[in-house]
């Protein structure tokens, strides 16, 4: 495994990182979940990502249980706040309330002292930023927090995050978790160059664009019953990726990973990495065998010529608004 700063901070977090949305606590059972970050440990994975809205807090209590045997000093720790934990009007959003009391249910979930990186899960429109950072400030200050971050902001969003926290000299976000991967790079045009101005490392999710680049999806033909697009209640994420042209072109992506000895979530993920402004690549795993296949990108890289025929086959996707 190889590491890298977190944006500007001194914190260490692996290349590879252990999410659990859609996996622990809803799709796998908790054996699978231990059996996945054990797997992580050894293969030298030491960021696991989860959030309070996983599952409405199964995901961090299937983490915080898969964790309970490790030393805490040992790995990083990452959860959410934002979206609805509650039916009641405070039960949702970035507002000072709902911050503090979502930090401590999430740190009885989790069965932890602290939370390593703590998310905005969203940008809230209903709270004024400067509700939103003096909350986060405090948290830090009260050491229940390590780090703030966000997650899915603009660009402008972090300017304005910036300028009021310099102007009222609070510590500085560390970190953005956005979706990246070979169909989805909007982040590239203004989110990456804002965020590396201002410090913030990319952690993102779905390097794989919902394991559409694993290769197992094929053009023409019906997702098989075991597997995420069958599942009626998370498809929907994935389906703007099912379109002939799109699969198309994974499989070309696919026929020249194995031209380099590569899986294609390796090439995938290596393509990921390959960007300087991101830290760390999120993947999901409900099998120890995915995760031993998924960190081997840290160890690849991909030249100039085989970036420009990715590129190349990129072209041919056209009129493509995947779901967020």
């Amino acid at each position: 495994m190889k590491y890298r700063n977190l944006g500007n901070t001194g914190l260490k977090v692996s290349e590879i990182s252990l999410g659990s949305w859609l996996t622990y606590g809803t799709a796998a059972e908790q054996q699978a979940a231990d059996l996945c970050i054990r797997t992580a440990f050894e293969t030298g994975i030491n960021f696991f990502d989860t959030a309070n809205a996983y599952n409405r807090g199964e995901g961090e209590k299937a983490i915080g249980a898969a964790l309970a045997s490790y030393d805490r000093s040992s790995y990083v720790l990452s959860t959410k706040v934002f979206f609805p934990m509650g039916d009641g009007p405070n039960d949702r959003g970035l507002s000072r309330k709902h911050i503090m009391e979502q930090c401590e249910a999430s740190l009885k979930r989790l069965g932890t002292d602290y939370i390593d990186i703590y998310f905005c899960h969203r940008f809230d429109t209903d709270t004024p930023t400067e509700e939103t950072l003096r909350a986060l400030d405090d948290l830090t200050a009260q050491g229940k927090i390590l780090y703030a971050a966000v997650s899915e902001w603009s660009a402008a969003q972090i300017t304005e995050a910036a300028a009021i926290g310099e102007r009222l000299r609070l510590r500085p976000l560390a970190a953005n978790q956005p979706i990246y991967n070979l169909f989805e790079r909007y982040i590239e045009q203004e989110v990456l160059p804002v965020s590396q101005q201002y410090g913030l490392g990319q952690v993102v999710f779905s390097p794989l664009a919902q394991g559409v680049l694993t290769g197992k999806y094929k053009p023409g033909q019906a997702p098989a019953s075991d597997t995420r697009a069958a599942n009626d209640s998370v498809n929907q994420v994935i389906r703007s990726y099912f379109r002939d042209d799109v699969l198309g072109v994974v499989a070309e992506l696919n026929d020249l990973a194995a031209s380099m000895d590569m899986t294609l979530s390796q090439l995938a993920l290596a393509w990921v990495l390959r960007q300087p402004g991101v830290s760390s690549a999120i993947i999901g795993a409900s099998k120890p065998q995915q995760i031993h296949e998924n960190v081997e990108a840290v160890n690849m890289t991909l030249s100039e010529e085989t970036l420009g025929q990715i590129d190349r086959m990129m072209e041919k996707i056209s009129d493509f608004a995947p779901m967020r």
